[in-house]
Parts: structure tokens; sequence; C-alpha cells
């Protein structure tokens, strides 16, 4: 044991002198004293054979019995562990700054910059950074220091105030933050696999898009929107979004070049695609039609239907045709742009003259399995026939006429 020489008295003592002096404390622990009166402890030791020099810490922030506990402790690693506790020290150090960036937040903005680079949907990206933001109490935090009650703390007041969807995807925001962080080896666990939805989060009631199905009713609203006095680009897209099927985002951020008039196709990308995969959509007559009504207003461009305010910069707002529809005096309680797509399946499937796969292909819905992989390019014709069908069906609800009896030859032959 090291015969200990030094007081607090005779620390506080020292003075400082022309040169650097030293006060020993016994094994190995002394006490520099600069010309300027900085007080620094070290430790010398012997590793491998040679005279090793140890910064241990200043002084009084580091006091006498803090430095002999240093002392002890790296005596203990040199003896017992064989480590040159320099070396160690130096280890721990950049450990302890590699963990204190590690962070939530610069893992979840490294997730976020990963989908971006993937071509991930704009309504995805947005989303992610709406997640980002509700994580903002563990963003500084280490990954390894964040444990399920600190994300159970993040979701709790979230479900309580009914908002049971958004805690359930920030849960999953979370845990696709961490799965990303235990791949690269920057996290140990995932403390979300811990916290079952079922069982710490209150199930949100089903909730369908609105949607207007009744023919009647249907017939009104293609009325309607027909008659719509606002800009005439948000008529437009209204009338294109229900004679395609589409989705409100693939119309709203539709481009000219994706479009082949002379062959009645519409060519969304894959990377706008909700599945990823790109869809041909037929293109009736009526449909040819709204385009060439729209080329004079903005064919000159990217999009189709370019942002009202900033027609440079980007696509229609995601609020315009539902806003648009409100000015109609339609509620978002009665009927969504999302709700078009629920009127053409209903009617389509109603009618009895298509198959399921081509109204399911129409919608870009993806069978599972080997057969969704396989089945991209089939039911085209019959989908050509059913897009035309649609548009005039609309027509014919619109004006009221009385339907028209298909001769029974047809409806076998589209089966």
């Amino acid at each position: 044991m090291a015969i200990e020489k030094l007081t607090d008295a005779a620390i506080r003592a020292a003075k400082p002198r022309a040169k650097l002096y030293h006060l020993a404390d016994g094994g190995g622990l002394y006490l520099a004293v600069t010309p300027g009166g900085a007080k620094s402890w070290r430790l010398v030791y012997r590793y491998g054979g040679r005279q090793r020099r140890l910064a241990l810490g200043l002084y009084p922030a580091l006091d006498l019995a803090g430095a002999r506990e240093k002392r002890r402790e790296a005596m203990t690693m040199l003896a017992r562990d064989g480590l040159d506790p320099a070396v160690e020290y130096r280890r721990r150090a950049r450990e302890a700054a590699l963990r204190a960036n590690n962070t939530f937040g610069r893992l979840a903005d490294e997730l976020i910059a990963k989908r971006a680079r993937e071509g991930a949907a704009k309504a995805t990206m947005d989303r992610m950074r709406w997640m980002r933001a509700l994580a903002a109490p563990i963003a500084g935090r280490p990954l390894d220091d964040i444990e399920p009650y600190d994300v159970l703390a993040l979701l709790t007041p979230l479900d309580r105030r009914g908002k049971h969807e958004t805690a359930r995807r920030l849960r999953e925001f979370v845990g696709q933050v961490f799965k990303l962080a235990v791949a690269l080896h920057r996290a140990r666990r995932n403390p979300v696999a811990d916290l079952d939805p079922k069982l710490v989060l209150t199930a949100a009631p089903a909730r369908p898009r609105a949607a207007i199905v009744e023919p009647a009713e249907v017939g009104a609203l293609w009325r309607t929107i027909d008659a719509y006095p606002g800009r005439p680009e948000t008529r437009l897209a209204l009338k294109l979004l229900m004679l395609t099927a589409a989705r409100p985002g693939e119309v709203r951020r539709a481009e000219w070049r994706e479009f082949d008039l002379a062959g009645a196709t519409w060519t969304i990308p894959a990377k706008k695609m909700k599945m990823r995969r790109p869809h041909r959509v037929p293109l009736s007559p009526q449909a040819l039609a709204i385009l060439e009504e729209l080329r004079p207003l903005t064919g000159g461009g990217r999009y189709l239907f370019p942002n009202a305010r900033r027609p440079a910069k980007g696509p229609m707002s995601e609020a315009a045709m539902g806003y648009a529809l409100c000015r109609m005096g339609y509620g978002r309680a009665e009927v969504t742009p999302h709700g078009f797509r629920s009127a053409f399946s209903s009617l389509a499937n109603e009618s009895g003259l298509w198959s399921a796969d081509a109204i399911e292909r129409q919608l870009a819905h993806v069978a599972p399995g080997v057969r969704g992989i396989y089945d991209r390019g089939a039911r085209w014709d019959e989908r050509v026939r059913l897009m035309a069908w649609w548009a005039e069906e609309l027509d014919r609800l619109a004006a009221g006429r009385p339907e028209t009896v298909v001769p029974l030859s047809r409806k076998a032959g589209a089966a």
C-alpha cells in the first residue's frame, strides 16, 4: 500500500514558484504546481517496462480523496486487468464522446435522410418529420439511455387525448429508428419491442374515408363538380381524379411527361405509387378531353396542376381539392377526394360487368403473394373498356338517364 504523505492543508498552502515543482503523495501520485499557480494531479507508473505518466485532473475540482481513488482505479487496471491506464482512459473518453453524440435525434435524422434517398413519397417524408418533432423530448438522449418507460411517456399523453393513431405511428417511428441503430451497432437493443401496442395503447376505432356511393348521389356530385365556379385547374383535377380512380396525391403530382395522349395512357412512376410499382392508367375519351382543356392553362410547365401560389415550385396543395368540395357544400364527413375511389369500386362491382381483378388492378391494389408479382400487366384490355364504361356511367348518372341494358354476352366476356 502506498504511504500517503499529502494533506488538504499542505495542498492549499502550496504556493507557485519560479519553476514547476511536484508534491508527492506516494504510490506514483503527485501534485504538479505551475509558476502560474495551477495545480494538477498526475500519476507515474510502469507499463511494458517503460515509465508512463497519466494526467488525472485539476485541483480543486479533483480533491485529494478523489485523486487517491483514481490512483487506486488505475493501479487496479494495471495489476489485475493488465491494461495501460492511460490507453484505457483515452478509450473511455472516446467512447463517452461517441455515446454523447449517438443520440436518438441524430439517428432519427439519418433514418429520414435514408428514406429520402430511397425516394419515399412526400407524404411519407412529411409524416416522418412530424413524428421526429413529436419525439423531441428524447431527441438529445443517448440511445442506450432510453428505456421503454421513456418511449411510453411520449405515447401515453397522445393516447389519453384520443390521438390513438398518432400514438401508434409515433411508436412505429421510434421503433424504426432503434431498428436502424441496432443494425448499425449503435444501440444494444430496441426498447419499443417491449411495448406491445395492444397492451399499452388504445385501439383506434376504424374510420373509413367518407365517400358517396349511391348512384343518384354520385351523379349529383359529378354535376356539382362540373359546375364548380372556382379555379378551372381545381375543377379539372377533381374530374380527372374521378375519371381515373387514382389516388389524390397521384393526380396532384401528375406531370405532363407521364401522359401518352396518342396511346390514351397515363404511366405513373413507381416512386409516386403507394406500393412503389409503376402503374398504367387507361384514359377514356372524357379524360383525354380534360387534358386538352387543361393544356392551354398548364401545358407549358411540369405539372398538370401546379401550386396556385407558387406554380414554378411544386404541385397543387394537398388541401386544394378537399377545400373545393367544401365550397361545393360537401363536408369532410360526407365525401373526401380519396372517397372517389370508393364510388368507382362500389359502382363497378355492383354493375356485374367487370371482373374483380380488373377493378382491383385499376385501383393499383396489389394481390398478395406470387400472384401479385406476376399479375402486373393483366386485364389491360378489360381495364380500357372498364374506364370507358365508368366515364359514360358518370355522364349517364349526371344526366339522370336510365341505365342501358347490357347484353348477357358482354357480361360473360368481361369475367
